[in-house]
């Protein structure tokens, strides 16, 4: 998997957006999610979005994950719109381009971690094995074990093997370390930071923790619906070295 532009030699835009606005509601009572988004993301990057609840960062997540539709604009993914893709067309967009992990893990409890696993590569069109992608994040030793026998950042790791096993384009993460400890979110974050550096998987966190924009490529700022401003990190920190 190669995120490099052939012609120019520079990072291919995975995303792109332009005058994405999503309403919810009618009149007087309408909600302005988005107000006009023009975004593009090169591939291959970890990409922090920032800001407070509310401010749009989750639903341009669900946006161009295909999980939900804008209002208006328009919406690419490579050389692909997404906005004009019918529900069936989404539907096949999110099987065999995207991963998702969210701040509670929705593992199914009676199915051990390698079960789980399983469940996306057996609709996957070229997975990894359970076992290898378990292994990516750390849980070689612990494929037999049920949720309740595992930790918080353990459960989370076996979601990020799950969201990872059909070796999506893009992993998607909602608020990824909203549910852990300092010490449990960093471990997390790493594994996040191997996937991004092993597969080359372009990983964008929605977070309104703002030490994690330190790991970050690019952080961009939200606030009312709209980017405030986008930002390159020059040097980047390791997972371990944030201050929670």
């Amino acid at each position: 998997m190669t995120n490099v532009d052939p012609t120019t030699g520079s990072l291919a835009c995975v995303y792109r957006t332009e005058g994405l606005t999503k309403v919810y509601g009618e009149g007087p009572a309408a909600v302005h999610a988005l107000r006009g988004v023009d975004l593009a993301l090169p591939g291959g990057e970890i990409v922090v979005l920032l800001g407070p609840s509310g401010s749009g960062k989750s639903t341009l997540l669900n946006i161009i994950g295909g999980l939900d539709r804008g209002t208006d604009g328009t919406i690419w993914f490579r050389d692909q719109e997404l906005s004009a893709m019918s529900d069936a067309e989404l539907t096949h967009y999110r099987r065999d381009n995207v991963g998702f992990v969210f701040q509670f893990y929705n593992l199914m409890p009676s199915l051990t971690a390698r079960e789980n696993v399983e469940l996306v590569t057996e609709i996957a069109k070229d997975p990894m094995e359970p076992e290898e992608a378990l292994a990516l994040v750390g849980l070689h030793a612990r494929l037999d074990h049920f949720p309740a026998q595992l930790s918080g950042g353990e459960q989370q790791r076996v979601a990020i093997a799950r969201a990872v096993a059909k070796r999506p384009r893009v992993l998607f993460c909602d608020e990824p370390t909203g549910a852990l400890d300092s010490t449990t979110g960093r471990a997390v974050l790493k594994v996040l930071k191997g996937v991004n550096e092993t597969l080359g998987t372009t990983v964008l966190i929605v977070t309104h923790a703002a030490a994690t924009a330190g790991m970050a490529h690019r952080v961009i700022h939200f606030a009312d619906g709209k980017i405030r401003k986008i930002r390159e990190n020059e040097t980047r920190l390791d997972p371990d070295k944030i201050d929670w």
